[in-house]
This record gives structure tokens, C-alpha cells and sequence, in this order.
């Protein structure tokens, strides 16, 4: 990568003001922390449902920051939010695909009807006419090429969750050919590190805290992913935007996550180790709808990076590699 070119889109994007929608959750606060110690004037609208003040603690009493507790499901809040900002970074969500099976309007109003609020507000401002928004593999559902390119199709999600993340797609792109409001779409992998309140690993140092002895897995044991560790997410996230903001283009789509899988099993051992915890049993639960961990799970996922790649970007971290450094940072945290 070039270090000069970095360094001079960084001092681009620390002219603008910015808002991060969900910017005390888990991967919005480490994007605060990135965009702050760059420079930036910083926005950030949650409504602490899943995201906390001690991620973004420290920002509270600095000048170029701003914490605004509200919710997106209400228009007039979008309205307010965007105000005088003008790069959007749309990470407010519910992140949990397993809610859908128990009340699917949760995915409906946190993403769709939220994102729609959201773009709405950004079509009556003059200055917010930029946005990334946080998408996910689970788009993609069951694909049938790995690596999945971002111009795979027919996209037929399986989960509640990515049905409405892909309608959030859809809704940035009508926008953006529509209105004028350039959208960023970033479909990230599984993201794992510091903060992660819900998640395999995070799940199973909870499982091994209340008995270190037997952990249960979900599903058949098969189920390999692409994880993604932070610091490379954040990385990832503003290399994308900055190149998005010299290209002019409409709307860009790209693959975030990491060049291969783990699986879960694998999974399972590193946080065992990690946690001193010798002879322990697994316990795989068999499934549901063939060996699925939950409903809607994708067993197999691996996106193709190679777009990222091409553009000069380049995770640090391999799966494993994130998935143990991420278990190393979560176990000092919830312990």
C-alpha cells in the first residue's frame, strides 16, 4: 500500500464531518476511535439498545464529538441526526440473525424501516449525500461459488436478517440512482474483537465460564466461515471510503473479510486453550434443517476479496489468526 497516498486521503476524509449511526456498539465505537484519532468532527446517534457509553466514554467531553442518544426508527431523529454532517456511516442494526425466528418485525423496523428513515433524512439534507452502510454476507445466502464475488447471483438470502439487509441495499442503491445520495455498501463477514457483545466465541467463553468441563455447539460441526478481526474491519471500512470518495461513482460494492475459513469446531479448541481449559468435551447439538446451528445459518461461507484486494487493501489477519487474537481481547474483557 502506499503510505503517501494513505496519509493524503486521510487528510481528506478528516475535512468532512461525520455521523455513525450505531457508533457505541461493537463496531461503531472502533470506527469512532479510528475517525477521532484522525482529526475528524464525529456524530454519533444509537439508542443504546445493544451499543454502550463506555465504548465511546473517553470522546464524551471532546470538542469535535457529539453523542446523541435517539433512534432511527423515528423519522424526526434521522432529521436531526443528519444535520450539518456530511458522510454517513450507517452501522445501527440488530445484529442478531437468531432473533428473527421469534419475531421477525424486530429485522423489519431495526434495519429496513430504520435505513429508510435514514435515507429520507439524508434526501432533504444538502450536505449528507454520502453514506456507507454496514451490509453482511448473509445476502448472499446458500452461494454456490466460493469465494462469493460481490456480483454473484441470484442473491436469495435465508435469514430474516439478510432478506432485510438486502432490502437495505436496495433501498441505498433507488436512493443513490434517484435522489443523488452516493452509497458505500460494505458486506462484512463475521467480525470479531474487542467489544463483541454476541457471537461464536463470545457465546462459547460464556458456555465455558458456567461449565468448563462440556461446551455444546450448535449445529453438526461442519459449518466453516470467514472472521474477520476488527483493527482489519475499521482498516477495510476507510480504505473503501476513501476511495469511494475520489471515484464519483454512484454506488460500489465490496467484499469485506478475511482471504479464507475456520471452522467451528476449530473455533471451539482455540477458546478452550485460550481459557487453560484441558479435556474438555464438545457436545455438537445435531442441527436443525440439516445441521444448521439455528435457523437461517449459513453453513459455508467465504467471500471473495478479491476486489478489496485490487484496491490496495490487505487484511493483517488470517481467520484463525483473528479468532485467537479476538479471544485473547474478550477473555480480559468478560471475565
Amino acid at each position: 500500500m502506499d503510505t503517501k497516498l494513505t496519509k493524503r486521503r486521510y487528510m481528506k476524509l478528516r475535512r468532512y464531518t461525520v455521523l455513525i449511526t450505531g457508533g457505541a456498539g461493537f463496531i461503531g465505537s472502533h470506527l469512532v476511535d479510528n475517525l477521532m484519532n484522525k482529526g475528524c468532527d464525529v456524530v454519533v446517534l444509537d439508542n443504546l439498545s445493544s451499543g454502550s457509553l463506555k465504548n465511546i466514554r473517553k470522546w464524551l467531553e471532546n470538542e469535535r464529538f457529539k453523542f446523541v442518544q435517539g433512534d432511527l426508527k423515528r423519522a424526526d431523529e434521522a432529521q436531526k441526526a443528519v444535520k450539518n454532517v456530511e458522510l454517513v456511516f450507517h452501522l445501527a442494526a440488530n445484529p442478531e440473525v437468531r432473533v428473527g425466528e421469534t419475531d421477525p418485525s424486530i429485522h423489519f423496523q431495526e434495519n429496513l424501516a430504520a435505513t429508510f428513515n435514514l435515507l429520507e433524512a439524508m434526501r432533504k439534507s444538502k450536505l449528507a449525500k454520502t453514506l456507507t452502510i454496514a451490509s453482511t454476507s448473509t445476502i448472499y445466502g446458500e452461494a454456490s461459488v466460493m469465494p462469493t464475488p460481490e456480483e454473484y447471483g441470484p442473491l436469495v438470502p435465508i435469514s430474516l436478517y439478510g432478506a432485510s439487509k438486502l432490502g437495505c441495499e436496495a433501498l441505498a442503491c433507488s436512493y443513490a440512482y434517484t435522489f443523488g445520495v452516493r452509497a458505500l455498501i460494505l458486506r462484512l463477514a463475521n467480525v470479531v474483537g474487542s467489544r463483541a457483545t454476541h457471537g461464536v466465541i463470545f457465546d462459547f467463553i460464556k458456555k465455558l465460564q458456567a461449565n468448563p468441563e462440556r461446551l455444546e455447539i450448535l449445529g453438526d460441526g461442519t459449518q466453516k466461515k470467514s472472521y474477520l478481526h476488527i483493527e482489519d474491519c475499521i482498516d477495510a471500512m476507510l480504505h473503501a471510503i476513501n476511495r469511494f470518495l475520489e471515484n464519483g461513482k454512484k454506488v460500489e460494492i465490496y467484499n469485506v473479510g478475511a482471504i479464507d475459513q475456520i471452522g467451528v469446531e476449530k473455533i471451539a479448541e482455540i477458546v478452550a486453550e485460550q481459557m487453560n481449559l484441558l479435556n474438555v468435551k464438545f457436545v455438537l447439538t445435531g442441527g436443525v434443517n440439516g445441521g444448521r446451528g439455528w435457523l437461517g445459518d449459513v453453513k459455508n461461507m467465504h467471500l471473495s476479496e478479491r476486489k478489496l484486494l485490487e484496491a490496495g487493501w490487505k487484511p493483517k489477519h488470517n481467520s484463525e489468526q483473528a479468532v485467537r487474537l479476538a479471544t485473547q481481547t474478550l477473555l480480559k474483557e468478560v471475565l
